[in-house]
């Protein structure tokens, strides 16, 4: 009787092979770049900490000084304001471009070219100066007879100059947002929504909008951080907001250094909290994809 017998070397083989180390790659060069990037992090802490000419004493001083608190009040003002306003304006700018009628493409196109074609310093000092164009303002039917009329500084203050310019300025950036969110979204989800038989604003509003808004969130958050930045251009209007303020104190005091790195460490410190809000609403509106 015999019997078959499987070969010893093979049978070692196929457990060796079995076993074999999984060698890794090695990747030398990032520790080095990694090692690189230390060393300059560590150098820039050792010049914050140790160079006098940052006067950390002063800054200390002035980070909640009572003129400083106040001055970023009127930052978060500004900014409330400016992205409230302007992204209502742009909603409607934005159902401008989307429409079929070709009136309100045109207006809405015209409007996005010309407030995204004009620095916004030069907005901001048109409004700041509107009374050298029109010393009063009224209310009343147009080309008719007026009801009302207003001496336009009496009107229109510095803050309220500079709430117009950042609204009308950001409206601009704010429909282009809303409109490429709204583009973005599948034509067959319109078509689903339709053939359901659900009414226009429910085919929007439930349908359409939440998807929308998943790459409308990220672009408005940058604007509306860029916008809170962006406040310090109103110091021209001699508005005292926070970086203006700044300027009075160290125009005094000569402590330059310190003074900015209040603003900075102010400005910092709020775009991330509105970073942090970003995080949280892009999260509430993404749950569908995870």
């Amino acid at each position: 009787m015999s019997t078959l017998a499987v070969p010893a070397q093979s049978a070692a083989t196929e457990h060796d092979d079995g076993d074999l180390p999984v060698v890794r790659t090695r990747h030398p060069w990032r520790w080095v770049t990694g090692a690189v990037a230390l060393v300059v992090v560590a150098q820039f802490a050792h010049g914050l900490i140790t160079n006098p000419g940052w006067d950390w004493g002063t800054f200390a001083q002035y980070f909640t000084a009572a003129s400083v608190l106040s001055a970023l009040k009127v930052t978060l003002e500004l900014t409330f304001w400016g992205t409230l306003l302007g992204f209502f304006l742009g909603i409607w700018l934005a159902v401008g471009r989307l429409s079929k009628n070709p009136v309100l493409r045109a207006i809405a196109w015209t409007y996005v070219w010309a407030f995204r074609s004009i620095p916004l310093i030069v907005q901001l000092l048109f409004w700041f100066n509107l009374a050298y164009l029109y010393k009063t303002l009224s209310l009343g039917i147009p080309f008719g007879p007026e009801f009302a009329r207003f001496e336009t500084n009496g009107v229109i203050s510095g803050f309220s100059a500079a709430v117009i310019g950042l609204a009308l300025h950001q409206a601009a950036y704010s429909a282009e947002i809303i409109r490429a969110g709204v583009i973005s979204v599948d034509e067959g989800q319109w078509e689903a929504a339709r053939s359901l038989g659900l009414p226009w604003r429910r085919q929007f509003f439930t349908i359409v909008a939440p998807q929308a808004m998943r790459g409308i969130l990220p672009n408005a958050a940058n604007e509306v951080i860029s916008l809170f930045k962006g406040t310090s251009i109103v110091s021209v209007m001699a508005i005292a907001e926070l970086f203006y303020q700044v300027q009075v104190v160290y125009g005094r005091n000569g402590r330059v250094v310190p003074l900015l790195m209040v603003a900075t460490v102010w400005y910092i410190l709020l775009t991330t909290v509105l970073s942090i809000i970003q995080f949280y609403i892009e999260r509430h509106y993404s749950k569908g994809n995870r």
